[in-house]
């Protein structure tokens, strides 16, 4: 199955090319643009385990080493799509329209943190496993039956996929030929349990097979190559053609979460090799540097004003009112069952506030 589906790469490790096709629409301002919202996320990655080491948020979930996988995809979508994240796509929602603000705000425990933008279409993230892949799909069919050519995307891990969730979306979507990019971020490991121990299956790409869809299995460090084939299951759905698996085979570097200890289960020198071959960030430096489209001063100044914007953040997530108590009750049904009215009572109470 590894033969049918090979990981599809435009630049390898070392930043040259290995397949030209795109290599008229990888212009130097797309290149930058990518390398910043890479720059971007990682800085913002590194800043959220801190602020979690200082007390400063809560438990939070590390995405550093899956920048290209999420950025180059998020960057296929267009205005009006649909955004179906997990709890550690914040690469791909800021991409998408999410400021630093509201993102520290979800890790600070606020609701606002799920809040998007006037006008951007993102979900909140998931946090039980893979029922977010059904409310993409239930999205991109509602779209479809209102005549538009609006797209979803959603996110999941490899053990996502041995959820009921994952094959009824993938189901539903084939027999609805619903416009949904099932966009997996192969990592390896479903929090301590490799792969290899979760399923027989060579590759995630290849149960697009049972469903008679689309499926394709991507260098998840070549941020190209996510971004040009991600865009193509995004046109697909758009003229009608129906759903597509990506398998984006990456590497985080860190934990599952801060409260986990990955080196009980994984081999740690493994994420050091990575960083010196592998990593998304530091191969697309190296295609800038073959390509004559480095600049030392550009990188630079990047970095200061990423950082800067980045603290300004935190800055504004720290200075935010409180939240209120009662939002823990007032956010599930549109009128409180008088379950929930009593333990609101009860609290509040409690408190002395009655």
């Amino acid at each position: 199955m590894e033969k049918l589906f090979p990981k599809l790469q435009i630049i390898n490790e070392n930043g040259e090319w290995n397949d030209e096709t795109y290599k008229s629409e990888i212009t130097e301002e797309l290149t930058k643009e990518l390398y910043t919202k890479m720059l971007r996320s990682r800085l913002f990655d590194r800043k959220g385990v801190n602020l979690q080491r200082q007390g400063r948020i809560g438990t939070y979930v590390p995405f550093e080493g899956q920048e290209a996988s999420q950025i180059g995809s998020a960057l296929a979508m267009g205005e009006g799509d649909w955004m179906f994240p997990t709890y550690r796509d914040h690469a791909a929602t800021m991409t998408f329209g999410h400021s630093l603000k509201t993102l520290f705000l979800y890790w600070k425990g606020r609701q606002e943190g799920c809040i998007p933008p006037e006008g951007k279409n993102i979900f909140p993230p998931a946090v039980p496993i893979a029922s977010q892949l059904l409310h993409a799909t239930g999205a991109a069919w509602a779209e479809k039956l209102k005549g538009t050519d609006r797209a979803s995307i959603v996110y999941f891990g490899d053990g996502a996929t041995s959820e009921g969730d994952f094959h009824e979306g993938l189901n539903f979507a084939s027999v609805f030929n619903a416009p949904v990019v099932f966009f997996n971020q192969n990592n390896g490991f479903a929090i301590s349990v490799p792969i290899e121990k979760q399923m027989k299956s060579k590759t995630i790409a290849q149960k697009a097979v049972a469903y008679e869809m689309e499926g394709v299995r991507l260098d998840g460090n070549d941020v190209f190559a996510v971004y040009f084939h991600t865009r193509t299951a995004v046109e697909r759905a758009r003229k009608g053609e129906g759903p597509t698996l990506i398998e984006s085979v990456t590497w985080r570097y860190g934990a599952h979460t801060t409260a986990d200890d990955p080196s009980k289960y994984r081999d740690q020198n493994e994420s050091a090799t990575r960083r010196e071959k592998t990593d998304p960030i530091l191969r697309l430096e190296r295609f800038m540097k073959n390509e004559n489209m480095w600049d030392e001063k550009w990188a630079e100044e990047l970095q200061e004003s990423l950082t800067a914007e980045i603290e300004t953040a935190v800055k504004e997530m720290e200075e935010a009112p409180a939240p209120h108590y009662n939002d823990v009750f007032d956010h599930v049904f549109a009128e409180n069952p008088w379950p929930i009215e009593s333990q609101k009572e009860a609290y509040a109470h409690s408190r002395g506030d009655r």
